[in-house]
Order: structure tokens, then C-alpha cells, then sequence
């Protein structure tokens, strides 16, 4: 009897990758499609981080690396961290992982126990909640809507603690939205957190440096915010540099060797030739993220611009991240004779097949009534794809 575990059976698939497997399985077949679904710069990495990735392969950097990863970059991690956020680390409070992802998954695995709850805002990046199941954990919801810039309030914060609450997850810059939380915000959240014993806030702030609106602010920052605080952040985004698999946690030291401790049993350190990799990335210049940070703010004008220009969709401004999250919901109910559009997925299902345009509905992000698109790809692609969608759009009545 074909029987996998009630554990594996509590998750769900992740709708961005079966999105963007549908979307090459059409190109595959000869079909001209454009790939809004996936979360991935498309710059190639940096050329002087790729070169030091040789020189490792070079000096032999084929062995096993610690579990957290080498003291070199951690070191080089905890230099970014003081010069660029103001925050003091040291290499005893970093945990390198493979990807961001995993940094993510320790940390929830960490701290969470069989029925514990963890406070998601809604939209929310679609493997959070998965990962609150994988831990046994409870996820709870809030919803933070468009008409408030998808970014929870501390008044709804208050609301859904409950004495079993564990953990916050916070996104900033964040996917799906683009949302980015301010200095304020942040400190009106971090004051409902420290009235509460033994909540702990995980900050993915993997999207940092993709920001349009200044300087990245960092919830850890607050007075008796940082022993709270499990910061996660990585190569991937910045620096083009997602198939390198490289993340991190910064956080308290006991926190730290629970991850280490979970880490050494399930994947050891990460690839020490990317581990070479990013600790150039993170001590070289920083040109390299300004120019890519530019450019998305370019494309974020104009997939803004473009989008505006379609009836029926409401469309808010992205602060960071490279997404648009449009509402939606306006073509709900209408059909082109042959589909009907009763949801986001259906939508986007609609813009595959009839559009040639891979997008991902909202429903897998907790907001069903909007739907997300990746701008990390070339103006022109942005610019055919959005004339697709309004020409198949405008055949909904």
C-alpha cells in the first residue's frame, strides 16, 4: 500500500514552481512563453564573485565546510550586518544555510512546537504556512488587504496573539506584494512583541537590498528587539545569485546552535564553493547590487504604468521586492465563451493558456483576490507581456 506520511500529506505543492514547470513545459512544446511566476533575477551573477568561485575550486575548497558554514564569511556577514544595518553580531550568532529557504525552515523547526501558532500576515510568501504545518505548528492569518498596502498594523498584531503564539513571521521588503515596512511601523510592532514572553519575531529580509524607497530597516534595531529577532538574508536576490544556494540566520546564540544542531543532521554546511562565492559577494564592492536595485526600479515604473492601463485591474505601487500584486477580483464571474474566471488561479491558468503569460494566482499567497507578477526580466519582455494580458483580458465580458 502507497502510503507517505501525514506529516509530507499536511503540505502543499508550491504554486510558484508548478506554475513556472507548467510555463516550460508550454515552451518546451514550441510555445512563446513569458515567465512572470518565478521569484529570480534574471542578471547573470556578478562576474568578480564568479571568478572567486574558481579561485576556490582552485585552492581546493571541496571539502566538507563546518556546519555553519566557514568563520570567514561568517565574519564577512557579521561586517555587513554592523556597517550596513548598525547591527553587532558575532560569528557565534550566524548560521549559513542552503538558501534562505532552509534558514527559514530551521528557524520555524526550531522554535516550534506541536500546536504552537505562528502569526503569518496575509499575503504572505507561499511556504511559510507550509513549513508552520511541517513543525506541527498552527499558522494564523492575518489579513492585511490592499486597501492598507498589504502590511499589518500592531492593533491587528495584538489581536492575533493568543498565549500559545510563538512566533511572528514579518517579510520586508516583501513577497508577493512589495510592500516595505517603515521605521514607525516596525516600532509599533516590536512594541507589541516585547509585551509578550517568549514571542519571537522571524524577519526574512532576503529582498533588502531591492528597495525604492531608502534605507532597509531592520525590526532587530529596537531596544530588546535583537534577543527577539531571528534575521534571515542571503545571497540570492542582491546578487543574482539564487542556484548558489546561500542564507543565513542572524540571531541569539542559543537559537543559533538549535538551528546548528538541526542543520548538522540533515544537510551539514552548504556547498563551500558557493560559501567562497558569497563572502566576495558581501566584501567586494557594491556597485554590482545598485545597478541591479536600478534597473528594477526602472521596470517597476513601467509594469506599474503598463498595468494601470488595463480596465479591471487595481494596482498599488511596490516599494521593493521585483513583484506586482494586482487586484483582480473585477473579472471574477466574467467569461470569454469558453473559460470562466471564478478565482485568481483561474485567471492565471487563463493568461497561460490564452495569453502566453505565466503569472501565479493569489490564492496560494492568502489573498484571493489579486494575483502576482515577477518583473525580474527585460523591459520588453515586461511590455509584450502586458499588452498579451490586456488584449486576452479585454476578451472577458
Amino acid at each position: 500500500m502507497e502510503k507517505l506520511s501525514d506529516r509530507l500529506n499536511r503540505l502543499a505543492p508550491s504554486a510558484t514552481l508548478a506554475m513556472s514547470q507548467k510555463s516550460a513545459e508550454m515552451k518546451a512544446q514550441g510555445i512563446d512563453v513569458i515567465n512572470l511566476s518565478v521569484g529570480e533575477p534574471d542578471f547573470n551573477t556578478p562576474q568578480h564573485i564568479k571568478e572567486a568561485a574558481k579561485q576556490a575550486i582552485d585552492d581546493n575548497y571541496s571539502r566538507y565546510s563546518p556546519v555553519p558554514g566557514y568563520a570567514d564569511l561568517r565574519k564577512a556577514i557579521v561586517s555587513k550586518l554592523k556597517n550596513e544595518n548598525g547591527l553587532d553580531y558575532s560569528i557565534d550568532e550566524i548560521l549559513v544555510s542552503n538558501g534562505a529557504k532552509q534558514s527559514v525552515c530551521n528557524t520555524v523547526m526550531a522554535l516550534c512546537n506541536d500546536g504552537d501558532e505562528v502569526i503569518i500576515p496575509a499575503p504572505y510568501w507561499v511556504s511559510y504556512p507550509q513549513m508552520a504545518l511541517l513543525a506541527g505548528a498552527r499558522p494564523v492569518f492575518v489579513d492585511t488587504g490592499f486597501a492598507q498596502n498589504f502590511k499589518m498594523t500592531a492593533e491587528q498584531l495584538e489581536q492575533a496573539i493568543t498565549p500559545r503564539t510563538r512566533m511572528l513571521i514579518l517579510c520586508s521588503p516583501s513577497n508577493p506584494t512589495g510592500s516595505v515596512y517603515t521605521k514607525d511601523e516596525l516600532q509599533a510592532l516590536a512594541e507589541v512583541i516585547l509585551k509578550h514572553d517568549d514571542l519571537y519575531v522571524l524577519a526574512d529580509e532576503i529582498y533588502e537590498h531591492i528597495n525604492y524607497v531608502g534605507h532597509h530597516e531592520s525590526i532587530a534595531q529596537f531596544d530588546g528587539m535583537k534577543s527577539r529577532t531571528i534575521i534571515v538574508n542571503g545571497v540570492s536576490k542582491a546578487y543574482a545569485m539564487t542556484g548558489w544556494r546561500i542564507g543565513y540566520i542572524a540571531a541569539p546564540q542559543w537559537i543559533v546552535k538549535g538551528c546548528n544542531k538541526l542543520q548538522g543532521q540533515y544537510t551539514s554546511g552548504p556547498c563551500s564553493v558557493s560559501q567562497k562565492a558569497a563572502e566576495e559577494a558581501y566584501i567586494a564592492s557594491q556597485e554590482c547590487v545598485e545597478e541591479m536595485r536600478m534597473a528594477f526600479q526602472r521596470r517597476r515604473d513601467l509594469i506599474v504604468s503598463l498595468a494601470r492601463e488595463i480596465p479591471g485591474l487595481e494596482v498599488n505601487v511596490p516599494q521593493g521586492a521585483f513583484y506586482l500584486f494586482p487586484k483582480c477580483d473585477s473579472y471574477y464571474g466574467k467569461t470569454d465563451g469558453e473559460c470562466t474566471i471564478n478565482n485568481s488561479t483561474d485567471l492565471a491558468m487563463y493568461l497561460l493558456e490564452k495569453a502566453h503569460v505565466a503569472t501565479v494566482g493569489g490564492d496560494a499567497f492568502g489573498d484571493p483576490q489579486c494575483f502576482r507578477m515577477s518583473y525580474a526580466t527585460s523591459d520588453d519582455n515586461i511590455r509584450e507581456a502586458m499588452s498579451r494580458m490586456k488584449a486576452a483580458l479585454a476578451a472577458l465580458h
